[in-house]
């Protein structure tokens, strides 16, 4: 998954990554169980601290559109509403 951030547009960058994530699962783009990039990855991708992706992760995890797993990594949930309105 390539993220795209846009620093000039006023929207927090976790916000960006979390209406991004959002997208792909609405599109198809992201199916159930499908793992997201590493939190350290995405925040190399789009230099960044890794703490803003954590809290989108989080973010996430809280709406129930993916479920964090310890030591795994972030799966898109099997039941998540964004899903649903694809």
């Amino acid at each position: 998954m390539i993220f795209h951030i846009h620093p000039d547009s006023g929207v927090p960058i976790y916000l960006q990554l979390v209406q991004q994530v959002t997208h792909a699962i609405e599109t198809g783009a992201l199916r159930p169980e499908d793992q997201l990039p590493p939190i350290r990855s995405v925040a190399e991708e789009v230099v960044t601290n890794p703490n803003t992706v954590a809290k989108a992760y989080r973010e996430l995890e809280y709406r129930g559109i993916i479920e964090l797993r310890q030591g795994v990594g972030a799966f898109v949930r099997a039941n998540s509403p964004a899903a649903g309105q694809a």
